[in-house]
């Protein structure tokens, strides 16, 4: 009898030890991957180097600068670009339906980076997106390791190439709702100069959340100040399109950033890519953005933090012209999450509904 005893406890132990692997991310606190110094170090030279490479280029006489700023009358103004900077930790799972988007365009006006967390095994793409990786680092949710790789694109596109005049970020699960013309066109619409003659950034600034107290104490109260006082705190959407001048800013920026690549004591309060970005423009040149974001997110039924992921039933014409429209003046230009199995039903509307503008 007493052997007895001794294995069902034992046995007990066997059953529990997978259920125990399989709850703990959801009963242990995350543990946030730390930014070693020479991942900071390697970073701050990038900078640098794209910083001053701007600076040289400004001084040089025979060509004009393709910023945010736009002149008028000039005969050799080069087209400005757009960099489209995707953030990935997996495969690029609706890159035909950009293919699409891009093959219809004029390929001087763009040009693509690919940050992949590089332990992650992912599929090379094809065409347009080929040799398109920029070095990359690990990523992690609820980390500031995202506002790091962000900034890093950022820095690789403005190094890349001076007529880079805007940056879209872009993560795996977005497509586009327009075609590149439309987009390319809107953004570039001289009617959106403001008196400065300056294109504005399109940046979600929020300044009203329920949990925006939780979120400026994430990482232990009053650690933000006094740089971030709770005054100045913003949160937004992570995906933004910004001008060349506030992604100079963003990457010369080291005050806010020793504030929020802090660690976080409360991980569930945490999302510090939709704080970081926010709040920088926001006390640095408020006028300059329209504080809304160009890519359409649906939170209604969100789980985990995450938003509403469509699957194939629900993609269709309706949807799609759903959610292009926006409060503001504008569509949307991008939505997201899709899950990867919705391609096929993209794909079949992609002439006839999405690039037909």
């Amino acid at each position: 009898m007493f052997k007895y005893y001794i294995l069902i406890p034992s046995l007990t132990l066997l059953i529990s030890i997978p259920i125990i692997f399989y709850l703990a991310p959801s009963i242990l606190p995350q543990r946030q991957i730390p930014i070693s110094l020479p991942d900071e170090l390697d970073d701050l030279s990038l900078f640098h180097k794209a910083i001053a490479a701007d600076a040289t280029f400004l001084k040089k006489p025979s060509r004009k600068h393709p910023s945010n700023k736009f002149r008028l009358g000039s005969t050799t103004v080069r087209r400005p670009k757009i960099a489209f900077l995707f953030l990935t930790n997996s495969d690029l799972h609706f890159e035909p339906l950009w293919h699409k988007f891009f093959n219809a365009s004029d390929p001087h006006l763009y040009n693509i980076y690919i940050h992949a967390d590089p332990t992650v095994k992912i599929t090379p793409p094809m065409g347009v997106f080929a040799d398109r990786f920029i070095h990359a680092k690990r990523t992690q949710r609820s980390s500031p390791t995202l506002i790091s790789a962000t900034r890093r694109l950022l820095a690789h596109a403005l190094l890349d190439d001076p007529d880079n005049a805007y940056f879209a970020l872009i993560s795996q699960h977005c497509i586009p709702l327009h075609s590149f013309n439309y987009f390319y066109n809107f953004l570039l619409d001289t009617q959106k100069l403001s008196r400065k003659m300056e294109f504005p950034s399109y940046i979600e600034i929020l300044t009203e959340s329920p949990s925006l107290l939780d979120r400026y104490n994430a990482r232990g109260e009053n650690v933000m100040e006094p740089e971030v006082s709770f005054d100045k705190f913003r949160v937004g959407s992570q995906f933004f399109v910004i001008t060349r001048k506030h992604s100079l800013m963003v990457i010369k920026d080291s005050k806010l950033w020793r504030k929020f690549k802090k660690p976080c004591v409360k991980i569930q309060s945490c999302y510090p890519e939709e704080h970081y970005f926010p709040t920088l423009l926001s006390m640095e040149d408020p006028n300059g953005c329209t504080r809304h974001t160009l890519t359409r997110v649906n939170w209604t039924d969100s789980v985990g933090g995450h938003p509403h992921t469509y699957q194939p039933p629900e993609v269709s014409p309706e949807l799609i012209y759903k959610l292009r429209e926006s409060n503001s003046t504008y569509s949307y230009m991008f939505a997201r999450k899709f899950s990867p199995d919705s391609l096929k039903s993209l794909m079949e509307m992609a002439d006839s509904v999405i690039f037909k503008d």
